[in-house]
């Protein structure tokens, strides 16, 4: 296998596309009553849309992988669709789409009201299992096998970032 090719995606990138994912839902005349972070890499994008469209932030921890996504918060926030709220899930990349899978997975085992669940990411694989609402960039797997650093990723080691780029190899193959 050749070598991984480690791309930056800017702060300046990323504050572009916080603003292009609100213009989009402006444009979409579709308001989230609340924005939930998907933790680790949706966090720090969740708190800058938190801010640009001013609206409440919760997260959901699906890194840690210590529990099933915090069932009990996942019960709430599929209540509170049911109710009529509407959630936007907020992640750094829709890659293989197994963490936003997984997700909805999750909210329709609560039985959830999936007309009232967004998803917006930063950048969005068109070879990805699941779809999303909102993108800044689209990437094709396909042909683009970089392995995305964003800026909440710039501490981390170079054997960290390898180690992460290697669990789905064929995504960088």
């Amino acid at each position: 296998m050749s070598e991984i090719v480690f791309t930056h995606f800017t702060h300046e990138a990323m504050v572009e596309g916080i603003h292009a994912l609100a213009a989009a839902m402006e444009a979409d005349r579709w308001r989230p009553s609340l924005l939930v972070g998907v933790g680790r890499g949706g966090l720090a994008p969740g708190v800058y849309l938190s801010h640009r469209l001013d609206l409440p932030l919760v997260s959901v921890d699906h890194s840690a992988r210590i529990a099933p996504f915090g069932e009990e918060l996942v019960a709430v926030l599929a209540a509170r669709t049911r109710a009529g709220d509407r959630l936007l899930f907020v992640e750094d990349i829709n890659d293989s789409g197994r963490t936003i899978g997984e997700i909805r997975r999750a909210l329709a085992r609560q039985d959830a009201d999936a007309a009232n669940i967004r998803f917006a990411v930063l950048l969005d694989n068109i070879r990805s299992a699941e779809r999303v609402d909102y993108r800044f960039r689209t990437i094709d797997r396909d042909v683009t096998k970089d392995w995305f650093i964003f800026p909440w990723e710039a501490m981390a080691s170079p054997d960290r970032l390898a180690d992460e780029a290697m669990e789905v190899p064929e995504r960088i193959a």
